[in-house]
């Protein structure tokens, strides 16, 4: 082997080396989690004129057709002069601003929540022509309102809601203020000076608010709110009642209407806000604020009528979205005032596409909303199988799968999930995905010691103690289409979410068998009939579940309604795999759930979903979540270090932590998106006798967390 030979060896074992050792810099580790249906969202502002009939052309969208964009705001002046950045308003050239398609709205997109402004630069077209050809040919410029201060880059994320321009100040919802209590909001209304950055909060601490606007005068913002009261975990219609104050400095803060929700203003003493009435539907009321305030229904039953809109001085109608017993489909209507009709303004143009949160032009000539794109419009939504978000820990990275009860194998390069029904394994780059079981499951976990091993439960999710759930390992390396499967569990009795030792010879999994959920430990490979038998870990009349084993075996981590069975609450506790040294890790309020822990690769910490931060947003405001409130925590065993990792209005849940850092940038699956396919909320369903249905799982007096 002569010299250069030798160097060329030597310097490819280098580069190797290099490629391969962790960024010291980055992450060290990695969680990945599930949020119902948000792959499919692909978002974009959009907008009609107020004037109809409309057709598909009269269609415009107005944000970028790339990330997931939503809840606008038209401002009523120009407000490109009130930025820093004072290149942006040199960029239009021989074009002009056209200021009714000037956005304000809310953005995710790199992997965090922020406002962002869209202007929309044209050539001198006649206003009355711009349609959607018009729109593909403009200049767009895009501007971060919140993106480089010092609440983001100081390293908390948080969620932003409901934006809305007054003078030179940016009025939203932000969830970067911990209030330190269990199951209490983060959700509190700012208020920023665009051309300085100050940052002011407007809402009492201890306090959470939701949904604000500011009147057309900019001295009052009105919010839906619980007062001191708190959440007291509501999923559908929140408890809120309607409080206006200084839009200055949040001063004169005085309840005007109880029980209401999405308020906002026609003139500074007339509101519109919606609220579920006691025949079931959702209807649009009115408060005109005197020495007294008078309230009246405005929209008739028969419908649901929800998160209205209005601009500045039009008594003549207001937007709202609707929900009709003939349609599945959520779309926004005009209801004329004087007349007392709607006029359909989506369901012609998209009659088989969700449509949310209507807002009007200061001048009321055109309506915005916003809509999964489709692959209309010139969107570019590639479908994602891992989306990185930033996360508030350094150390950890941090991303949204797609799909649910996602596992890792030992050696990280493949992931389990579940599709419902079907379980599958996907390679961590996105490639090789495989459904390996065609029927009814949930949870996944894969055998540490035995190569290919994935265990899963088949049967119904959120069943009975008596229902057949059985616990079943499949071999995801068998060559078969279909690959075979081992039963370990018999005669059924809802027995789920199996966990195996480090070891690979036991499994710890949940039961019904004694009429109450409780742990057991079984042989990993032959199940209960093997010679090892069965061992009950705990026993109570409670349920115990959701378990999973430390990787140094030490201890099992599990979810538990015990200090109050039945009452819908679930503490984060651990155990020894003999059971001794039973403890609770996490308190999580009252009535509070904590659930779906799983031990990080070094045991020194657990992730989990929890209602601990409550709800962020009116539920009623985005698509169907059974929980809106989920969200990601991090603690240490010893129940210090408590960090919430995510920030938003979904249902966030089942996270799993991989056994190797994975660089924080998305992995994109090999196929186009996006799908559109998630649903409405299901409690607005309308039977076909027009009554208001609820979804069976919905009928039970508490959410049945333990599944």
């Amino acid at each position: 082997m002569n010299r250069i030979t030798i160097l060329c060896f030597f310097l490819r074992l280098i580069i190797t080396f290099v490629s391969a050792a962790p960024d010291l810099d980055g992450p060290t580790t990695s969680i990945i989690f599930t949020t119902l249906g948000r792959s499919d969202y692909a978002f974009d502002v959009f907008s009609l004129p107020a004037q109809g009939p409309s057709t598909v052309a009269d269609e415009l969208r107005i944000t970028d057709g790339q990330s997931v964009n939503f809840n606008g705001h038209f401002p009523a002046s120009p407000i490109i002069s009130l930025l820093p950045n004072q290149t942006l308003r040199e960029n239009s050239g021989v074009k002009r601003p056209d200021e009714s398609l000037q956005t304000v709205y809310v953005t995710e997109r790199n992997g965090s929540s922020s406002i962002y402004l869209d202007i929309i630069y044209y050539d001198e077209t006649p206003r009355n022509s711009r349609r959607r050809s018009a729109l593909e040919t403009a200049v767009r410029v895009e501007v971060p309102l919140l993106g480089t201060n010092s609440e983001q880059s100081d390293g908390r994320i948080s969620m932003k809601d409901r934006p809305s321009i007054v003078g030179e100040d940016l009025v939203y919802v932000s969830t970067h203020e911990d209030p330190g209590v269990p199951r209490k909001s983060w959700a509190a209304v700012y208020l920023t000076h665009l051309p300085t950055g100050s940052t002011r909060r407007l809402t009492p601490y201890g306090v959470a608010d939701y949904s604000p606007a500011v009147s057309p005068s900019g001295v009052w913002t009105v919010v839906a709110s619980y007062g001191e009261e708190g959440w007291d975990g509501e999923v559908e219609e929140l408890s809120t009642d309607i409080y206006v104050f200084r839009t200055r400095d949040g001063s004169e803060r005085t309840k005007v209407v109880e029980h209401g929700g999405w308020p906002c203003w026609v003139d500074d003493s007339t509101l519109f806000f919606h609220r579920r009435g006691g025949d079931g539907w959702w209807s649009i009321y009115r408060a005109i604020l005197t020495v007294s305030v008078v309230i009246e229904r405005v929209t008739p039953p028969g419908l649901h009528a929800f998160t209205p809109a209005t601009s500045p001085g039009n008594k003549n109608f207001i937007a709202v979205a609707t929900r009709r017993p003939d349609s599945d489909f959520r779309h926004i209507e005009l209801f004329d005032l004087l007349s007392n009709e709607f006029r359909a303004l989506t369901r012609p143009i998209s009659p088989q596409t969700h449509h949310f949160n209507p807002f009007i032009s200061p001048d009321s000539t055109r309506i915005g909303y916003h809509r999964c794109r489709g692959h209309s419009n010139g969107g570019k939504s590639p479908q994602l199988l891992l989306e990185n978000l930033r996360s508030p820990l350094p150390d950890i990275s941090l991303f949204r799968f797609d799909g649910s009860f996602p596992s890792f194998s030992p050696a990280g390069d493949r992931i389990a999930y579940i599709e419902f029904p079907g379980v599958y394994v996907v390679n961590r780059d996105g490639s090789g995905r495989r459904e390996v079981f065609s029927g009814m499951a949930f949870s996944t976990a894969w055998d540490r010691k035995r190569k290919g091993v994935v265990y899963t439960n088949a049967g119904p999710t959120f069943a009975t103690e008596s229902t057949e759930v059985d616990i079943i390992s499949i071999n995801v390396d068998d060559d078969a289409d279909q690959p075979s499967y081992k039963k370990l569990t018999t005669g059924g009795k809802n027995n789920a979410f199996p966990s195996p030792s480090p070891d690979g010879k036991w499994l710890a999994f949940r039961s019904g068998r004694s009429g109450h959920k409780n742990l057991y430990i079984m042989d990993a490979v032959e199940g209960e009939r093997g010679g090892n038998g069965i061992h009950r870990l705990t026993e109570g009349p409670w349920t115990d579940t959701m378990c999973n084993w430390s990787p140094d075996g030490d201890w099992i981590a599990f979810a538990s309604d015990r200090e109050n069975p039945g009452g819908g609450g679930f503490e984060l506790f651990v155990i020894h795999p003999n059971g001794t040294g039973l403890r609770k890790v996490v308190q999580s309020g009252s009535a509070g759930r904590t659930n779906h822990p799983w031990f990080s690769p070094d045991g020194k910490r657990i992730a989990f979903t929890s209602d601990y931060a409550a709800v962020s947003a009116e539920p009623i405001s985005n698509s169907h979540h059974y929980q809106p409130y989920g969200e990601i925590f991090v603690v240490n065993l010893d129940g210090s270090g408590l960090h919430r990792l995510t920030h938003n209005s979904y249902e966030d849940g089942t996270p799993a932590w991989a056994p190797n850092p994975i660089r924080p940038v998305d992995v994109k699956l090999p196929k186009d998106g996006p799908h559109c396919s998630f649903e409405d909320c299901h409690w607005l369903n309308i039977g076909p006798n027009n009554s208001v249905e609820a979804a069976p799982w919905l009928m039970t007096k508490q959410p049945q967390c333990g599944m």
